[in-house]
C-alpha cells in the first residue's frame, strides 16, 4: 500500500491541469488512468478503419470487450451497450482523455450561462439552476487555460461575445473559401461572426509545434502535436517535477473511507502488461491520501461514487439526497447542409473557421441557443454517413455521382445547443452487468427536457438561413429529438451548488459533508452552455486546484 498527498482518477482536461497544478507545488500525486497511453502511430489514421468501430473500436478507447454499460429506451426497455454503440455516450479512455482526438474548440462560456434559472425561470419538469458563481469569478482561469495550453483566435473579434482582459496567445487559423461563403452570407443576414477559438498551435508554442493543417483532425491525433490537450501540456509537466507518478490500465473499484466514513484512499485493479481481458488477470491495490480527486468524466465519475456505498454512505458517496448521477447533459448538435455552384472546400484543415454567436441568448420563445460554425474537414466516409441529402439512395449510381460531383460543393453548419437539463436523465449502476473487473457498470436512462429540442429547433433553422444566404442553391438538415444528452460533452452528473439537497458538491467542487473528497471535471457544471464545454473543464480545474493548494496544503499557486 502507497501514500500519497493527492490521489486523482482520470487523465483528461481537468485530471492532468490538477496533477500539474498539485504537482508543481511539491506535493506527492498519484495520477489513474483507466486507458493506455497511446502514441501517435497507435492512435490510428485510417479514415475507413477508424469508422468501422463495431469491429475496431474507438482509436482512443475503451476496447470494446469488457467495458459495458446498460442503456434504457423511453419504453423503459434496458439493454447492455458496447463502446461503439451511440447509446454508450462513449467519450475516451486513454492518458489525455478526449483530448486526445478532440477538435479542440475553446469557447468560453457567456455570463448568462452561469445564471440561467434567474435569466429564464425554470421550465416545469427541469433541474434548471444557476451556477455557485459567476462568469468574473472564472475569467481569470479561462485565461490561465488559454495562455498556459495555447489557444488560437481573435480576441477583439469576439467583444460582443464575452468580456476578457487579454487577447489569445495566438492567432486564428487562416480563412477558406467557405468561410469566404459564409462571412458573405452573415454580413447579408446581420449576423456578427468571428473566427472559432481553438485548443491548436497556428504558430510553434509551448515547445510543441504548429498546425500542418492536415484533413485528418477532429478524432484524429496530430502528426505535429500541435493540437493542445492535456496529454502534451499539463501532464508532462507533472511529470517533469518528480512528484507525479501516471499508473495506465488502472480501473478505480472504489474511494475507500475509514471507520468514520472519512474518505482515506482509493482501491484499483491494474494490469502491468496492458488491460486485462479478465478480472483474475488484475492485480488489486489501495493507496491511501489525504485528498482524492475524481476526474473520470460525467457519466464514470458518477459510477464511481454509486459504487463507493458504505456503512456509513449507504447510497454512495455525496449521494445523501439522490443527487449524483442526476441532470447528466451534453448537447443536441443541430446541423444543416447546402449545396454551391462553385467549390468551397479545398481540403486543408482543420476545416473549421468561422462561427457565430449571435443566437446563444436572447431568441424569442427559446431557453438558451447555441453556437453555429463551419465544419471540420470530412473524410469522405464520414461525408457519405452523415452529410447526404435525405432522399439521395445511400448506394448505386446516383450515389456515388452525389458524391463524386459534390464532396467540395457541399456546406455545412453545426453547433451545440444549450441543454435545459432534467433530473431524470441520470446515471446509476447496474448491479446485474459488470465489466471485465468485476465492477457493477453504468446505467443510462432518461432524456433531456423538452425546451432544449425546441431550442434546437430554433438553431437548425438559423444555420438553413445562414446556407441561403451564403448562396447555397439547395439546403437539407437534421432535425432533432427527444433523447438522453451526452456524449463526448458529458456533464452535469455531480453539479455544484450551495444546497446539498439539490447538488453534489460546492463551488470548488468538494462534495458536500467532506473536507477532503473533490469531483474536478464536467461532472461540475450546473449548465453546459451553447458552446464546446472543454475550456470551461479545464478552468475550473484550475480554480479548484489553486483551491486545493493554497487551503489543503497551504501554498501560493500561480
Amino acid at each position: 500500500m502507497t501514500s500519497h498527498d493527492a490521489i486523482i482518477i482520470g487523465t483528461g482536461a481537468a485530471g492532468g491541469i490538477v496533477a500539474c497544478v498539485l504537482a508543481e507545488a511539491g506535493k506527492d500525486v498519484l495520477l489513474l488512468e483507466r486507458g493506455p497511453a497511446l502514441s501517435f502511430s497507435q492512435v490510428g489514421r485510417d479514415h475507413l478503419r477508424n469508422q468501422r468501430l463495431s469491429i475496431y473500436g474507438h482509436n482512443a478507447g475503451p476496447e470494446l470487450e469488457g467495458n459495458p454499460r446498460v442503456f434504457v429506451d423511453p419504453a423503459g426497455n434496458a439493454r447492455t451497450v458496447r463502446p461503439h454503440e451511440p447509446d454508450y455516450h462513449n467519450n475516451a479512455a486513454c492518458v489525455g482523455g478526449g483530448t486526445r482526438v478532440y477538435g479542440a474548440q475553446a469557447w468560453r462560456f457567456m455570463p448568462a450561462d452561469f445564471r440561467m434559472a434567474s435569466t429564464y425561470g425554470v421550465p416545469e419538469g427541469s433541474s434548471l439552476a444557476d451556477w455557485p458563481l459567476t462568469y468574473d469569478d472564472v475569467e481569470p482561469f479561462y485565461e490561465r487555460a488559454e495562455w498556459e495550453l495555447g489557444v488560437a483566435g481573435d480576441g477583439p473579434a469576439l467583444r460582443d461575445y464575452v468580456p476578457r482582459r487579454r487577447d489569445y496567445p495566438l492567432p486564428p487559423v487562416p480563412p477558406s473559401p467557405q468561410t469566404v461563403a459564409l462571412k458573405r452570407g452573415a454580413q447579408q443576414l446581420g449576423w456578427i461572426t468571428s473566427p472559432v477559438p481553438l485548443l491548436i498551435n497556428t504558430l510553434p508554442y509551448g515547445r510543441r509545434d504548429s498546425c500542418i493543417a492536415c484533413k485528418y483532425c477532429v478524432g484524429f491525433a496530430c502528426p505535429t502535436d500541435a493540437k493542445n490537450g492535456s496529454h502534451n501540456t499539463m501532464i508532462p509537466r507533472a511529470l517533469a517535477t518528480g512528484h507525479c507518478k501516471l499508473v495506465t490500465a488502472a480501473m478505480a473499484d472504489r474511494i475507500e473511507t475509514d471507520e468514520e466514513g472519512k474518505v482515506n484512499g482509493v482501491s484499483y485493479f491494474v494490469q502491468e502488461g496492458g488491460l486485462a481481458q479478465e478480472r483474475g488477470k488484475a492485480e488489486a491495490h489501495t493507496a491511501r491520501a489525504k485528498i482524492v480527486i475524481v476526474s473520470a468524466g460525467a457519466i464514470e465519475s458518477a459510477r464511481l461514487l454509486l459504487n463507493s456505498y458504505s456503512t456509513h454512505h449507504p447510497n454512495g458517496l455525496g449521494n445523501e439526497y439522490d443527487q449524483v448521477g442526476r441532470n447528466l447533459q451534453g448537447h443536441l448538435y443541430p446541423r444543416a447542409y447546402g449545396l454551391m455552384r462553385e467549390k468551397v472546400f479545398n481540403g486543408i484543415g482543420p476545416g473549421v473557421t468561422l462561427a457565430t454567436t449571435q443566437f446563444n441568448h436572447g431568441n424569442l420563445g427559446v431557453i438558451g441557443g447555441g453556437m453555429l460554425a463551419d465544419d471540420f474537414i470530412k473524410p469522405p466516409i464520414d461525408f457519405w454517413y452523415d452529410s447526404l441529402p435525405p432522399d439521395l439512395p445511400r448506394w448505386g449510381l446516383a450515389n456515388k455521382r452525389f458524391m463524386r460531383d459534390n464532396y467540395t460543393r457541399v456546406l455545412h453548419v453545426r453547433g451545440p445547443v444549450q441543454d435545459v437539463p432534467s433530473p431524470e436523465g441520470r446515471v446509476t449502476i447496474d448491479r446485474a452487468v459488470r465489466d471485465r473487473w468485476g465492477i457493477p457498470v453504468a446505467r443510462l436512462s432518461g432524456s433531456t427536457h423538452p425546451a432544449t429540442v425546441v431550442a434546437a429547433e430554433f438553431m437548425r433553422s438559423r444555420g438553413e438561413e445562414w446556407l441561403r444566404a451564403s448562396g447555397c442553391e439547395r439546403v437539407w438538415s437534421w432535425r432533432p429529438g427527444l433523447v438522453l444528452s451526452g456524449g463526448q460533452h458529458q456533464a452535469g452528473t455531480c453539479r455544484m451548488g450551495h444546497d446539498p439537497k439539490t447538488s453534489v458538491t460546492d463551488k470548488w467542487g468538494r462534495v458536500h459533508n467532506h473536507d477532503n473528497f473533490f469531483v474536478v471535471d464536467g461532472s461540475l457544471h450546473v449548465t453546459n452552455g451553447g458552446f464546446n464545454p472543454v475550456l470551461t473543464i479545464m478552468a475550473l480545474a484550475f480554480r479548484s486546484a489553486a483551491h486545493i493548494v493554497r487551503a489543503y496544503f497551504q501554498c501560493a499557486t500561480g
